[in-house]
């Protein structure tokens, strides 16, 4: 048995299936008239799914080092000498990894070609592979060249989360922390795939209503602005989970200095943090002021540092955040 969460869309939909061995329904939730398949996953990933059609696997450098303009061009390369048409399809396996380069490739290449993602991960099912954000890294910063492309379907096999090492479970519970605030209260109740789904309905109801986060979706990021800082900062030895956490605790500190939360909103989180096990602690080499600097680089940022904070209206986008506030909530995550 699997769920299926329906992503809707002003023009069109697509079906997010979740559940133990969903990635047997590969071929199915292909378009028909799909002839060939380029597979793009990596290495260390020991699942496979069947596409029921001719294909070829590529395979992309392990953690955030694969999210890279080099690593797009190379396997856009591989496409074509394998002969991948416009009317062919994409399918990544993996992780968030995977499916954001995939997705951007399946963007780019001759313009826009069709995309499946089976992801394997928790983070992925989660967040990564819903919604049709896609992207890669620069030295600059994190996700700065990307492109929103819709993929046909994807499949969330929690079949393939009982592989995981406990570091990756936890970096997909970062993402999970993150929906308690955007609705999902209870979550830390339900079995993992009830809260999988929990967790992609959520983010399908915001996609559907800003699906290129020309507003309400950019509460997607709660937590995401000093987790960025972090990753980008800290070269990535905090998984992106983990920096998420952090980064959740910190928005509720800067909430509750600007008077939007008490001090009661402010321990739930530290409630939700603690059920997941997760870190809420900067790493002691990052210092307030490199943090901040990149700040000014997110790409939610317009008319000063932009944060995603919750209030009694719930989470909200807020501008032109103080920069007093700022640098006096780094305490909460020191």
């Amino acid at each position: 048995m699997h769920q299926v969460v329906n992503v809707e869309l002003a023009d069109r939909r697509y079906p997010v299936l979740v559940g133990a061995g969903v990635r047997s329904e590969l071929a199915s939730v292909l378009p028909a008239d799909v002839r060939r398949v380029a597979i793009i996953t990596q290495a260390g990933i020991p699942w496979d799914a069947d596409p029921g059609r001719d294909h070829t696997r590529i395979e992309i450098p392990d953690g955030e080092p694969a999210k890279s303009l080099a690593v797009v061009e190379d396997v856009c390369r591989q496409m074509a000498a394998a002969g991948i048409t416009r009317a062919d399809a994409v399918v990544a396996i993996g992780g968030g990894v995977a499916t954001d380069v995939a997705g951007f490739v399946a963007a780019v290449y001759h313009r826009g070609i069709r995309f499946v993602s089976v992801s394997t991960t928790l983070l992925g099912q989660v967040d990564a592979s819903v919604g049709g954000k896609t992207g890669v890294n620069l030295p600059e910063g994190k996700n700065l060249v990307g492109v929103f492309w819709q993929p046909t379907a994807v499949l969330c096999d929690t079949e393939t989360l009982s592989t995981l090492p406990h570091r990756e479970m936890q970096c997909g519970l970062g993402e999970v922390a993150k929906y308690h605030f955007l609705g999902g209260e209870g979550l830390d109740e339900l079995d993992l795939a009830e809260c999988v789904a929990a967790c992609v309905r959520i983010k399908a109801d915001v996609v559907a209503a800003d699906e290129r986060e020309g507003g309400r979706r950019a509460i997607l990021n709660y937590g995401h602005t000093l987790a960025h800082a972090i990753e980008t900062a800290g070269d990535y030895d905090l998984r992106h989970g983990e920096a998420v956490a952090v980064g959740l605790v910190y928005a509720a500190a800067v909430a509750r200095n600007l008077g939007r939360i008490d001090d009661a909103r402010v321990a739930e989180h530290h409630r939700v943090l603690s059920a997941y096990d997760l870190p809420s602690t900067l790493p002691p080499q990052l210092t307030d002021d490199e943090l901040l600097a990149l700040f000014s680089r997110d790409k939610k940022a317009i008319d000063g540092v932009t944060l995603v904070l919750d209030g009694e209206r719930g989470v909200e986008t807020v501008v032109g955040v103080d920069d007093e506030v700022l640098r006096a909530s780094f305490a909460a995550v020191r």
